[in-house]
């Protein structure tokens, strides 16, 4: 059982990298570069993994348990947009994503 949870950690932490990825493959202005951005489909492949992760998952845990769990993702966003790409963390975002991740633990309870 505490494998399906491990697997949520890791499709949570591959959406976060992928939409990593999208982010720097958005910072191109120009369309032309977008499409023929490595980023773009780096970060295209690792969501189609992640969501296959999900899909594995969500046929042994519940639906109601694994989409709260998701919210994971954006402890790894923040984290993410630190460290790559020197983002600030206010209080309020630390303070905001806590209460979503509460809210999941007392959704999956």
């Amino acid at each position: 059982m505490i494998y399906y949870y491990i697997l949520i950690v890791i499709m949570t932490f591959m959406g976060a990298l992928a939409s990593l990825f999208l982010k720097k493959a958005a910072s191109n202005v120009e369309i032309k570069q977008i499409i023929f951005n490595k980023y773009l489909y780096l970060g295209g492949i690792i969501y189609i993994l992640s969501a296959l992760i999900n899909v594995y998952v969500l046929r042994f845990l519940d639906y109601s348990v694994v989409l709260p769990l998701t919210s994971l993702t954006y402890i790894w966003t923040m984290v993410f947009s630190r460290a790559f790409l020197g983002e600030k963390i206010s209080v309020k975002k630390v303070a905001g994503v806590g209460l979503i991740i509460m809210g999941a633990v007392l959704v999956v309870l």
